[in-house]
């Protein structure tokens, strides 16, 4: 506003006031109407002087506007008002309070606005096709849904083998094995094969009961208190029902019995099923393959439950052929096969890889089990000898498949003509001497043994990695588990009693260093040292395993 509207505007505002007082004080109009014309251009003057002295926030001066003014410029700028100053040979005051509507569409209209606003959509675009390209890119370099390893429990870690309960807990039954649940999870298996514990008389048919838990295991109640802790942590519960599995006349009684025998178990097996089990166990695969209808037990244990295609059904079978085992994965179509190919046969390496390298190349590796003993073989340490304990327990731990252990092989028991010792349980008892020190020994193989297990549950390329050969001899091994961009796992071995092995590794994925995860001995290749993979060296009965990055 310039000081002319302004003038305008104060005398038209002085008019309207006049008339107002006019028709309110008669009086007082009389005594306006003798004032000078002179006086009256005076009065205008001093306004104009006021109006065109700039706002402070000091002493109100000659060049001091009034507080109305100041009071009103305050409110402006509060009010979000732009003030601009004109230089034009005097300073003025504008308010600007933006573009109406036509003003707004003039400027979108020019052409540099539109140059502008397509530049912003071609940067907006390009944007958007970058993040588009690169969500592909972690799409395709992603594992595809096909090429996702089963998430079957069974292949997540070890299986723990609990064949005889009377000798495994101190009150030697079922309730005892409850109470031992929870040191069972500090081992980190991921199953329990429990049993036999039905009703079985031995070598007698007609009175074998499936459905009834023998007296001397417990009851009913006790078993399914039992799996319902199990289940709290996190533990899965197969039950072996292995009918003749006391007496001599072979697994399934004679071949006139078994028809007879595999019509009465399938009943049992939607009762075991029902009652929480999460998987079935029979052995003696190879003698019933040809006849058993496996077909139907197969579909019992998978569908029969309001969980389908999340149970389990183990073989046992005392093949010890690759190929011969096969033959029985592909014909009984068992979800696991407990087998011999590891049985300690003056262990050569060479024959070991055949069969691993057969299996895996034919089967892959989700229906592969490894294990060393059993109800019938007996205990790991009876058949490797305790200074190879560490080294069997790396072996199967780490190679493409399911781990099956038997009670106590995680501490080095030994059957001592019994191939069911009483399992041995760490106390606070105070010992001397030779027990200290077996003590001693018993931790650290359990300590090894809980260590590996817990890297088989979490580590996705001893999960479900590839298997690559390294290196074998007759009396050493060396391999790779590598699964898409996951931190890799070299495991490697030496069975020689005496002489050292020098493994001169040599693959396009491997680096020249990598660093100990863990040893069988700790002295010679302590945990999180590196070492030269062109040069590993590998004391008598040793191994270890060895870690390091994808790098791309």
């Amino acid at each position: 506003m310039n000081t002319e509207e302004t003038n305008v505007e104060m005398k038209d505002a002085g008019s309207k006031d006049a008339e107002q007082k006019d028709a309110e004080d008669p009086g007082q109009v009389a005594v306006d109407a003798g004032a000078t014309e002179a006086d009256v251009s005076e009065a205008d003057l001093d306004q104009e002087e006021q109006e065109k002295q700039p706002m402070t926030g000091g002493e109100q001066t000659e060049d001091t506007p009034p507080a109305s003014v100041q009071d009103a410029a305050t409110t402006a700028e509060k009010n979000g008002l732009v003030k601009l100053k004109i230089s034009d040979d005097h300073e003025e005051e504008v308010k600007f309070t933006g573009l109406n509507k036509e003003e707004l569409l003039r400027v979108a209209g020019t052409p540099g606005w539109v140059r502008t606003r397509w530049a912003l959509l071609v940067v907006f675009w390009l944007g958007w096709l970058g993040m588009l390209m690169g969500a592909v890119l972690i799409i395709l370099q992603a594992p595809s849904c096909r090429d996702l390893p089963n998430n079957n429990w069974w292949n997540d870690g070890p299986l723990y083998q609990i064949g005889n309960i009377q000798a495994f807990t101190d009150t030697h039954n079922l309730k005892g094995l409850e109470q031992k649940v929870n040191s069972l999870s500090q081992l980190k298996v991921k199953g329990l094969v429990v049993g036999p514990i039905h009703v079985a008389p031995a070598d007698d048919a007609m009175n074998l009961r499936f459905e009834e838990i023998s007296p001397e295991a417990g009851n009913l109640e006790q078993f399914k208190s039992f799996i319902q802790a199990a289940h709290k942590k996190d533990i899965s519960v197969v039950l072996d029902l292995t009918p003749n599995y006391l007496g001599s006349s072979g697994p399934w009684f004679s071949k006139t019995s078994v028809m007879n025998v595999a019509e009465r178990l399938k009943p049992a097996l939607v009762f075991w099923l029902n009652e929480g089990v999460d998987g079935i166990q029979l052995s003696g695969v190879e003698h019933v393959a040809t006849v058993v209808p496996w077909t139907d037990i197969r579909a019992i244990v998978q569908n029969s439950t309001d969980r389908p295609n999340s149970r389990v059904l183990i073989g046992v079978t005392n093949h010890s052929s690759a190929e011969d085992v096969s033959t029985l994965l592909s014909s009984t179509g068992v979800d696991l096969l407990i087998s011999r190919i590891l049985s300690p046969r003056d262990t050569d390496a060479t024959e070991l890889v055949h069969s691993i390298q057969y299996l895996y190349s034919t089967h892959g590796q989700k229906k592969l089990a490894w294990n060393l003993g059993g109800r019938l073989e007996g205990h790991m340490a009876s058949l490797v000898g305790p200074t190879l304990v560490k080294l069997h327990q790396l072996l199967l731990m780490t190679l493409p498949g399911t781990p099956v252990f038997s009670y106590g092989d995680e501490i080095g028991l030994m059957d001592e003509g019994n191939k069911f010792p009483k399992m041995l349980w760490d106390s606070d008892e105070e010992l001397n001497g030779t027990l200290q020190e077996e003590r001693a020994e018993r931790l650290t193989r359990c300590s090894f043994f809980r260590n590996l297990s817990e890297l088989r549950g979490k580590e996705r390329s001893l999960l479900f990695g590839d298997f690559i050969l390294l290196f074998n001899s007759s009396s050493s091994l060396a391999y790779l588990r590598v699964w898409d961009q996951s931190d890799r796992y070299l495991a490697a071995f030496n069975w020689a009693q005496e002489e050292e092995e020098v493994l001169q590794l040599s693959h396009t994925m491997l680096p020249p260093r990598a660093v100990v995860v863990l040893s069988t001995n700790s002295t010679m290749l302590p945990a999180d040292s590196s070492v030269d993979l062109t040069n590993l060296r590998l004391g008598p009965r040793q191994a270890a395993l060895l870690k390091f990055p994808y790098t791309g």
